[in-house]
């Protein structure tokens, strides 16, 4: 709420041409603090709420209406986009976990049978080296 007062100015007090501008300036001051003061018991929401009346009705609800609409959108859009995470995280646990771990039991399998085949072919080489030594030696 606006409180309006009627200030007498210092020249109008004092027309003197002799007046000293020191004292309009501590008056100046003075009024300033006043002002302060009275605004300082104001909250911003209570700033906010008497701004409401400089902005016509019309254009109040269309910018109700367009932020509630953002607001609903944007609610929309990141409920869908939590669903598409979370069905891409289940499955990827669900499939991609069990397939990774039998890909790496496979792999391992296969490394051991790469083990088994090179100590057979060393065993071989071995043995045939130990053959044709003892037919040579007889």
């Amino acid at each position: 709420m606006v409180k309006v007062e009627i200030v007498q100015d210092q020249d109008e007090v004092n027309n003197s041409p002799y007046a000293s501008h020191a004292s309009s300036r501590t008056g100046s001051s003075a009024s300033l603090s006043s002002v302060e003061s009275e605004l300082g018991d104001e909250s911003l929401y209570e700033r906010l709420a008497a701004l409401k009346d400089i902005v016509p009705p019309s254009t109040r609800h269309s910018i109700s209406s367009k932020v509630s609409s953002t607001a609903s959108f944007i609610k929309k859009g990141g409920k869908i986009f939590g669903n598409i995470v979370w069905i891409v995280t289940t499955s990827a646990l669900l499939v991609g976990l069990p397939l990774a771990l039998s890909l790496e039991d496979e792999a391992k399998i296969v490394a051991q049978e790469k083990e088994i085949l090179a100590q057979q072919q060393g065993t071989q080489q071995v043995c045939t080296l130990n053959f044709t030594r003892s037919l040579c030696l007889s």
